[in-house]
C-alpha cells in the first residue's frame, strides 16, 4: 500500500485532470452543435429514416450523396453524434467488424411527421450563431445599448426578418414546425386549458399553425390570428382561419381568450406589460371566462435534472442576443401583476417551457 501522502497526492492528480476535463468538455461544446448542424444539411436522419432505421455507413453517405472518400470522415462525425445520442450505433449482425446506425428518440423528431429540423435549422442558422464569437466585446458597452444582433447586422433581428426573404423562409417554416409540435403536446396534455372558451385570439400568430392545431381539437372555439400587416399578407389561403391585421402593442381585439404563445420573451418588461394590458382590455371578466393562455420557459420550474436546467438557461442567452428575455416565476409574477392581473397558473407540461395561465 502507499502511503497516505502518496494517496493524498493522487487524490489530488485526479481532480486536477477531472477540472481539466471540465474545461475541454465545455471548450469543445460547439463542436457538438456543428456536427450536429452538419447532421441536420446533410438529412442524416432522412438517410436512415429512407433504409427502414438501420443502416451502414456506406449507405448513409450513398443516400447523402457524399463523395466516397468522406466516408471515414463520416464516421468520425457519427461517432459524436452517436456518444450525444443523436444516433444510434450497432454491430452490424451481417458483417463482422462494421457497424449499422439508426435513430433514436431524439433523431426521430428529425426525419417523422412532427419534424423539429426547420426550427433547429433556424436556432443554428450563421446569422444567430455567429453573434456568439462578439458576446465579450458586447459586454464592453454600457446599457443601455444595442442589441448585439443589432450590433453585429446593423438591423434588429425583425428587420432582417421581414426584409430578408431567405431568412424570413426559414423563421417561418421553423415557427410553423414548433408551433405544431408544441401545440399537439399541450393539446394532449393540457387540453383543459382550451376547455369553456367560445373565441380565442392567437396574437402574433404568424401562419396560424398553433390557432389551426386548436381549431381542429376544440371546433367550438372560434379562433383568429393577430399579426401584422405584412405577415398576414402571406398567410396561404383557405386554411380554415380568420385573420386580423394589428399591431399587440395598440390593440387587441376582443375575444374570451387571448394566446400571445411566446411572444413575451421577445421583450423585455415594459414592452410585456403593454402586451399583457392589452390582452386585459380585450377579455371579459375571470367570471366569465376570459383568461389569458401563455406557452413559455419558466426558468426553475418543471424537471430538475441538469439537462433540463442548462437548457433552459441556454435558451435565456441564446434570445437574450436579440434582446430577449426567460424568466422565472418571480419575474413572471412581477409583469404578470404590474399589468393589473389577480391570479396566474403554471403548468409546467411542455419540457423546458410551461403553460402560463393568466386570470384577470
Amino acid at each position: 500500500m502507499g502511503s497516505i501522502q502518496e494517496q493524498n497526492s493522487s487524490t489530488g492528480q485526479k481532480a486536477l485532470l477531472d477540472a481539466q476535463l471540465d474545461l475541454w468538455h465545455n471548450t469543445f461544446a460547439f463542436i457538438k452543435s456543428m456536427a450536429f448542424k452538419c447532421a441536420l444539411e446533410l438529412r442524416l436522419a432522412d438517410a436512415i429514416h429512407h433504409h427502414g432505421g438501420i443502416v451502414t455507413l456506406t449507405q448513409i453517405a450513398g443516400e447523402a450523396k457524399l463523395h466516397p472518400s468522406k466516408i471515414p470522415c463520416l464516421c468520425r462525425v457519427m461517432r459524436v453524434l452517436t456518444v450525444t445520442g443523436i444516433f444510434s450505433i450497432a454491430k452490424n449482425p451481417a458483417e463482422d467488424g462494421d457497424h449499422v446506425y439508426g435513430l433514436t428518440p431524439a433523431s426521430q423528431l428529425l426525419a417523422g411527421p412532427q419534424n423539429l429540423t426547420p426550427t433547429l435549422n433556424l436556432i443554428l442558422h450563421n446569422t444567430f450563431v455567429s453573434l456568439f464569437l462578439g458576446l465579450a466585446t458586447w459586454f464592453e458597452h454600457e446599457l443601455p445599448d444595442l442589441a448585439l444582433f443589432e450590433m453585429a447586422h446593423g438591423k434588429t433581428v425583425w428587420d432582417v426578418i421581414i426584409h430578408d426573404a431567405t431568412i424570413s423562409s426559414i423563421f417561418n417554416e421553423g415557427m410553423i414546425a414548433d408551433s405544431r409540435f408544441v401545440m399537439d403536446i399541450a393539446i394532449k396534455e393540457c387540453g383543459h386549458v382550451f376547455q369553456g372558451i367560445s373565441s380565442l385570439i392567437d396574437v402574433a400568430g404568424g401562419h396560424g399553425a398553433a390557432a389551426q392545431a386548436i381549431a381542429k381539437a376544440f371546433p367550438f372555439i372560434d379562433c383568429s390570428v393577430l399579426d401584422l400587416e405584412h405577415v398576414i399578407a402571406n398567410v396561404p389561403a383557405d386554411n380554415g382561419l380568420k385573420y386580423i391585421a394589428g399591431d399587440m402593442f395598440e390593440s387587441i381585439p376582443p375575444a374570451n381568450a387571448v394566446f400571445p404563445k411566446w411572444v413575451m420573451h421577445d421583450w423585455g418588461d415594459a414592452e410585456c406589460v403593454t402586451i399583457l394590458k392589452n390582452c386585459k382590455k380585450a377579455i371579459p371578466t375571470r367570471d366569465a371566462g376570459g383568461k389569458v393562455i401563455i406557452v413559455d420557459a419558466v426558468v426553475g420550474a418543471g424537471s430538475s435534472t441538469l439537462k433540463h436546467r442548462e437548457t433552459q438557461v441556454l435558451y435565456d442567452l441564446f434570445i437574450m442576443v436579440a434582446n430577449g428575455i426567460e424568466r422565472d416565476e418571480q419575474e413572471w409574477r412581477k409583469i404578470i401583476f404590474e399589468a393589473g392581473f389577480t391570479h396566474y397558473k403554471i403548468i409546467p407540461v411542455l419540457g423546458v417551457r410551461s403553460i402560463i395561465e393568466v386570470y384577470p
